[in-house]
């Protein structure tokens, strides 16, 4: 089976600004990052294929994404305009430009939506129906006090599929684990949803142990098991806490307890169902 890297990303800031990486601590990874390096970075550590994720809310990057998909960049998540009236001409264009085979779901930065209801409204399942319609999975980027809204969301489409990215994002730092624990088991109690291993170096910063993330790890694979499971670097945003080989080989020791069909679901199997990955 291929191991597949569920998340990372590519940004150019020649072509496009990047005003979320303008904060003094996101300074180391405030260059451009293309396919050559993303391709070297797999290639050291032995990953097949990957899913690049969009960046903004913005349907010209997912194009451009779409453009560079290659044999490594198997799936494309990329962004449509969920609460206008024509999702559906929206994901028509991205399948008829280069690349568009490979768009695979379809992600809105959530998390930095104001309203905690936002995957609540009307306007907005409507635009999850039509992403349904044309057979892409949903990727959720939400704070842990947005989950409860997710699962509401959840349970309205439920004939798609949810992948919740970074596990929503829990306070490693801090230690914090409730509520977040609660709401991500309501939320893995729905057949439908599906997570990632993703992300969790950041969230507990650069003095991360495996001790300190192996809790909520512990928690996402009781709630979802490892068929529901896949394991995504965060590349280059995880470069603010580890390289890409410490972030697959910390996703290794916190799956270690695993069997090896288990571990190969996580590392591959889980992400390539999700998203039809060469289908």
């Amino acid at each position: 089976m291929r191991r597949i890297d569920a998340h990372h990303h590519l940004w150019d800031l020649s072509a496009r600004p990047q005003d979320w990486l303008d904060g003094p601590e996101l300074e180391p990874i405030r260059r451009s990052f293309g396919p050559a390096d993303l391709r070297a970075v797999t290639e050291a550590a032995g990953v097949d294929a990957t899913v690049l994720v969009q960046v903004l809310n913005d349907i010209d990057e997912t194009a451009d994404f779409l453009a560079v998909a290659s044999d490594l960049v198997a799936g494309v998540v990329g962004w449509v305009d969920l609460t206008a009236p024509d999702v559906h001409e929206q994901l028509d264009r991205l399948r008829s430009g280069p690349g568009g085979d490979r768009l695979v779901g379809i992600r809105h930065l959530v998390q930095s939506e104001p309203d905690p209801d936002w995957l609540m409204r009307p306007d907005v399942l409507a635009g999850l129906r039509a992403v349904r319609d044309a057979g892409l999975a949903y990727d959720v980027l939400t704070r842990p006090h947005q989950l409860p809204a997710a699962v509401v969301a959840v349970r309205a489409v439920p004939d798609m599929v949810f992948v919740l990215d970074h596990l929503s994002k829990p306070d490693i730092a801090a230690g914090v684990v409730e509520p977040w624990a609660t709401h991500l088991a309501a939320l893995a109690a729905e057949p439908n949803a599906t997570a990632k291993l993703s992300g969790l170096v950041t969230e507990a910063g650069p003095q991360w142990t495996i001790d300190s993330l192996r809790p909520y790890a512990d928690i996402a694979l009781e709630a979802f098991g490892p068929d529901r499971l896949m394991a995504g670097s965060d590349w280059p945003v995880c470069l603010l806490a580890a390289s890409y080989d410490e972030v697959f080989d910390a996703a290794s020791l916190l799956c270690s307890g695993l069997s090896a069909a288990e571990r190969a679901e996580v590392f591959g199997g889980t992400a390539a169902r999700v998203y039809r990955l060469g289908t």
